[in-house]
């Protein structure tokens, strides 16, 4: 099951199902299922109270995800998206919002299913997949 919040800003998903289907598509992709994916959008009052209160840190950010199983093949997690950030970082890459909304999804799918992102080796292996998918929306 995937589901998708709206926190404290009012945004709402377009094209719910083919979100759901190309979501899915990309985790089957990568050898795994899915028991559940909570989207949780926010504003980055919200994402960067949590980022202190779960992470220690303190400074805005896109997206922070939790997996809550990585005992089985089948991913459980919890993904915040902060819509602000999405929006600013889209008018910096000019990308379109959808595009970079797109792209911070499937880092948190990728998230939850093994991938890292803090040294530049899986750094570099994060965005070649991002951006495998993101071509096959």
């Amino acid at each position: 099951m995937i589901f998708y919040n709206n926190i404290d800003n009012g945004f709402r998903i377009k094209d719910k199902l083919k979100l759901k289907k190309w979501i899915i598509k990309s985790i089957e992709e990568e050898k795994k299922g899915v028991d559940f994916i909570s989207f949780n959008f926010c504003s980055d009052v919200y994402i960067l109270e949590l980022n202190k209160r779960a992470l220690g840190h303190n400074y805005y950010t896109d997206i922070i995800t939790f997996e809550l199983n990585n005992e089985n093949e089948n991913i459980e997690g919890d993904i915040y998206i902060s819509i602000d950030r999405v929006k600013d970082n889209a008018k910096l890459l000019k990308e379109s919002f959808l595009n970079e909304l797109h792209r911070v999804i499937i880092h948190g799918v990728l998230h939850l299913c093994g991938y890292k992102d803090k040294m530049p080796i899986d750094l570099k292996m994060m965005r070649e997949k991002e951006n495998y998918y993101l071509n096959k929306r």
